[in-house]
Order: structure tokens, then sequence, then C-alpha cells
């Protein structure tokens, strides 16, 4: 098996389910290998964290893309996310993320403490008085979506009301991020992509007039004062993506999470005892089963290399981000869960110029939510079959029936 054929089974109903067993075939190839004309499968952790920092390989920007597939811009939702940080390149990437990256730093994080753990103390109060009757509960949906979303929209400024509309219009606007066979069935992210910029468009109306304080106050003002810095367009963008990236990769890192400590009993004990350090549980959560398997990158400059491979200008490079994690040469027993871990730096945020800005707020929400979650319910259990999103990007799962008592 090559690498061009490792992406086409990877791209089939089983590979998305599970991708592990092909990331093993994958590092037998090595930290790089061919994966069809211009383009390289990369799952080596230092070849993957290489590609991820080095300038010389950039993303396939809306630049790029116009040039070879204008047709694509046709459709709101690869158009909407195109012009957000997640598809930019320097300098427009700097530029906007300057903005935005203090709303994110340790302190304002570390702030955010008692808003959080106010969230979890409620929502584990509705959760049990939901299945006070013994009956199951779908912890994603009651739990692992409502915890980051309420996170994320206070930092933003969206109103309570209108929180949990959010859920199905993200799952349907981020098919698009997905290695997509058919542009034609883009209809529900196009749909979802011009719903949710129609409300970002009326909350910084609102804010305008109305200033709060939040994050969506301050940006409005400095589109309005300083369009140089970011244009109206490029605003509700990214309101758009930082509530798509709020809440989405917590909500799978805290379903993927409790999936495994249903399997590994021991860590939920170790965690409700405090034998077991909750930021190295979630280090672990994120190498085993990542929120995030894959990203890309191509080529720019001359002679560059990838574990040896060169990689031509032009060269794709698919950055396999879950077997990254799972590199042999980089982790003892890499399928192993271990949260006893004490140097994964998983590579789940991705890293370089675009390691994600939301790292600190996602894993300080699962450090918190975890552990409360088990001293709540110290005999929580499955609750029926759990499934999976049909999904390979972004991993995670649809429904996790829980038994609260």
């Amino acid at each position: 098996m090559d690498g061009a054929s490792i992406i086409e089974q990877l791209m089939t109903v089983e590979g998305r389910a599970d991708p592990y067993p092909l990331y093993a075939r994958a590092h037998e190839l090595g930290a790089a290998a061919p994966a069809g004309p211009g383009a390289v499968l990369v799952v080596g952790h230092a070849a993957a964290n290489q590609v991820l920092r080095d300038p010389g390989f950039v993303l396939e920007d809306t630049k790029a893309l116009t040039a070879h597939h204008a047709e694509l811009f046709a459709h709101p939702a690869i158009e909407l996310l195109g012009r957000s940080i997640l598809q930019r390149n320097a300098p427009d990437h700097g530029r906007v993320r300057s903005l935005i990256a203090s709303a994110f730093n340790a302190r304002r994080v570390a702030a955010l403490r008692p808003t959080i753990e106010a969230a979890v103390r409620r929502l584990l109060d509705e959760l049990a008085a939901r299945g006070a009757d013994g009956s199951p509960v779908d912890f994603m949906d009651a739990f692992a979506f409502r915890l980051p979303v309420e996170v994320i929209c206070e930092l933003l400024g969206v109103p309570a009301a209108d929180r949990l509309r959010f859920r199905g219009l993200v799952s349907d606007l981020t098919v698009i991020l997905e290695l997509i066979q058919d542009f034609g069935e883009l209809a529900a992210a196009d749909a979802a992509a011009v719903e949710l910029c129609s409300y970002f468009e009326e909350l910084v109306a609102e804010r305008l007039s109305r200033p709060t304080g939040d994050l969506v106050s301050d940006l409005a003002r400095t589109a309005a004062d300083s369009p140089d810095r970011i244009s109206g367009e490029e605003l509700l963008s990214n309101l758009v993506l930082l509530l798509v990236a709020g809440f989405e990769t917590t909500t799978n890192l805290l379903g993927n999470g409790l999936a495994l400590l249903f399997r590994h009993p021991e860590a939920a004990e170790g965690l409700r005892t405090g034998a077991l350090d909750p930021s190295l549980f979630t280090d672990e959560v994120l190498r085993h089963d990542s929120p995030v398997q894959v990203t890309s990158r191509i080529s720019t400059a001359p002679g560059l290399t990838v574990a040896g491979l060169p990689t031509p200008t032009g060269t794709v490079a698919f950055v396999m981000l879950g077997a990254a994690n799972h590199d042999p040469a980089r982790y003892p027993r890499p399928d192993r869960f271990d949260p006893t871990r004490t140097d994964s730096q998983p590579l789940s945020f991705g890293g370089g110029a675009h390691f994600c800005l939301g790292s600190r707020l996602a894993r300080l929400e699962n450090d918190i939510a975890v552990p409360a979650l088990l001293d709540r319910f110290p005999r929580l259990a499955p609750g029926g079959v759990a499934t999976r999103r049909d999904r390979l990007i972004l991993r995670g799962y649809e429904t996790l029936p829980v038994i609260t008592r």
C-alpha cells in the first residue's frame, strides 16, 4: 500500500471510522512518502512539525484556489472560510490574527476559569436532572456541546438565548473542511454559511450602536474605524471561525476523552482521587484520539524536503496529525492510551504561524470539566451504543449515551 492508496482508503467510510490501522501502514513507508503526482503524505511527528513551522510551506489560500478553481467561490461556505485566518497566509493572516490573539492570551484565558466552573456546575445539574430516572442521556448534546459553546459565546458576546441554535449549523458548515470529493454536495454548508453570516452581521450592527465590551464589540469598532486593519467581510468570516473553532474541537475533545475513560476505568479513578493530573489526561486524549486529524500545506520554495523526500514547489503535503501523534519513533507503544505520559507534545492544535489560538481555552475547559463530571457522577457509565460522526478531519462523536446513576 503506497501513500496515495492510504489517502484513498482514509476517505472511505471504514477509513474514517477508524483511521489508526491505516496510519500504522503509513508509518511503514517512512516519516514521509509520495502520495501521487505532486503530493506527499507526512506521518512522522518530527516531519509534521517541520512542515507546520517551515515558512516555505503555506496554506492553499484564496489566491491559489481562485487561480485554479475559481468556480469554488460560487459556494458561500468556501468563500466564507476563505476570508478567515484559517485559510489566509502572510501578510493578511498576521494582520487579522494580531487583532484576535489578545483575547486568548494566558492571562485572559486564566481569568475565564470562574466562568467555566460556573457553566460546568450548571450543566452538571441539568445532566443530573435529565438522568434522574436512570434513563440514558446523550452526553454530546447535554454537555460536550453546551459547555464550549457557552464559553466561546460569552467571550464573543453572543446572547444566551441564541447559543443552542449553532450546533447543527456548524456541523453543516464544517463539511467543507473535509477532503471533499464532490463539491456539488455543499447545499447545506452554503445555507449554514449564509445564515451564520447574517446572524453576525446583525450582531455587529447591534454592538456598534450599543457596545458591551465583548470581543464582537471590540472587533466591530476596529472594522468601522480602521477597515485597513480588518474589513467588514473579514470581520464576519472571522467571527464565524471563532464560533466554529471555539466549540467544535472542544466538543470532540470532551466526547473522545469520556469514551476513553469508559474503556480505561483506572484513569477515571485517578482523576476522581487526584492521583492523575488532568492536564496530562488532556494531553493524552489529544494525542491518542485527536479532534483534528489532518491539515495540509503547499511548498512554495525550491529545494524543500520533508524527511529527506524532495517537495518541489507546488507539492501538496498532507500532514496527518493523528498519525504523527501515533509515531512509534516519537512515542513508545503509541497505540496505548497512557495518561501518565509526561512528554506528549501532541500536534493536534497544529504548529507555527497557524497554531490554534484557542488551545489554552480548550485545555482549560477539559481540565476543569472532566474531573468535575467524574466527581459528580461516581457511577457514570455508558448508556447505549455511541455513534461516531462520519468525518475524517474533525473526529468526534455524534452521540454518546450515558447513565448518571
